[in-house]
């Protein structure tokens, strides 16, 4: 079930700080992109699960409308928990990150990127940013959190790290890692799933194979289900030939028509660039919650519904269901997936269970 409406904007009982408080103003101010009109929610809205209202693209749609990014905007929710970028010896697999390819380990270094980007919110410089705060309504409350001399403009890189600083504590808030989906529900014995949905669930640990990278239990420490287990793969999507990005001009799109996300590979080559190639074509692992409010799925938005991508899953390598080939071939994971053996009504009882993972399910009356 969906999350009920809600004004947005509005306090939250969760919010226990100045500081949180002070985030969620920046979070959903339009005025701080150029042109005004862009906000960080308008990527990353609490109604779509925080990520794009937008289902219709495979990117997000920037400040400038026809500007459009080659990555479907993954959600904001939960994203507290994803550790920091680092590679498992035992796995022989890279751990942790932020964004689709992991390139920084914090939030609030996440929340630098999308102000200066040219096809989202497309300021010119941090210094812009800082301005634009600083004529803000809530500068009151900036100066409570920070200090009478914080957003000083001779001091705008100080000045941009606590803006950024701010949106990551509004980030880690309880409103954005509910943990109020009818599965929460279910583990803690409150409701009961349907007969389909119990099938679905049974697939999901079994013979669908999804719990080898998106374990339905918690880690030591969580306080419930990831969905993910923080890793890279290349499940072998091809390249979203929809994508508006292709057309951007060279200013924006060098390679144009050509152009290949390399994914993990593009972090790894600046710390490792002799292994970088192994990463070619991985991207992060996603959490499943709320994936009823997050279409389109793939890092490069390909798949429109959950029955798209889950019948992909089931017959990427049959060849007969006739899907092209893998943006990036020589890495794509063969041995979790590609050929499940699912029947189509097996594809449809997981689903079933997948939109049990939605935040805002009503809360069990005791």
């Amino acid at each position: 079930m969906p999350a009920p409406a809600q004004n947005v904007n509005s306090a939250s009982p969760n919010e226990r700080t100045d500081l949180e408080r002070l985030g969620r103003k920046i979070y959903f101010d339009t005025s701080l992109s150029t042109p005004p009109g862009q906000s960080c929610a308008s990527c990353h809205t609490p109604a779509a699960g925080f990520a794009d209202p937008d289902h219709s693209l495979s990117g997000s749609r920037g400040a400038i409308k026809s500007r459009t990014g080659f990555r479907n905007a993954p959600t904001a929710a939960y994203a507290k928990f994803i550790p920091p970028l680092h590679y498992d010896a035992d796995d022989e697999t890279y751990v942790g990150g932020l964004f689709w390819d992991g390139r920084v380990n914090s939030l609030a270094e996440q929340a630098q990127f999308p102000f200066l980007n040219p096809v989202e919110m497309h300021n010119p410089d941090q210094q812009a940013v800082v301005a634009k705060v600083r004529a803000a309504e809530y500068m009151p409350l900036f100066h409570k959190v920070f200090g009478a001399a914080s957003l000083n403009p001779n001091n705008h890189q100080l000045a941009y790290q606590q803006i950024t600083k701010a949106i990551a504590a509004f980030e880690q808030t309880p409103r954005f890692s509910p943990f109020t989906s009818k599965f929460d529900y279910y583990l803690k014995g409150t409701v009961k799933l349907t007969a389909k949905e119990l099938r679905g669930l049974a697939l999901y640990n079994d013979k669908a194979n999804c719990f080898a990278c998106h374990p339905s239990g918690a880690a030591a420490g969580q306080p419930g289900p990831m969905f993910t287990d923080f890793t890279y793969d290349n499940i072998g999507i091809s390249k979203n030939w929809s994508s508006p990005y292709l057309k951007l001009p060279p200013s924006l799109n060098p390679d144009g028509q050509n152009f290949v996300d390399y994914g993990l590979a593009n972090t790894v080559a600046k710390f490792d660039p002799d292994h970088a190639a192994e990463q070619a074509g991985r991207f992060k692992v996603p959490t499943l919650r709320n994936l009823a409010l997050t279409a389109p799925y793939g890092h490069n938005g390909y798949f429109k519904t959950l029955k798209d991508i889950v019948h992909f899953y089931n017959t990427r390598d049959v060849p007969a269901a006739g899907w092209p080939e893998s943006e990036v071939p020589a890495t794509v994971n063969h041995d979790e997936l590609g050929d499940l053996g699912m029947t189509d009504a097996e594809e449809n009882d997981l689903v079933a269970f997948l939109l049990t993972l939605t935040d805002g399910y009503p809360a069990p009356h005791r």
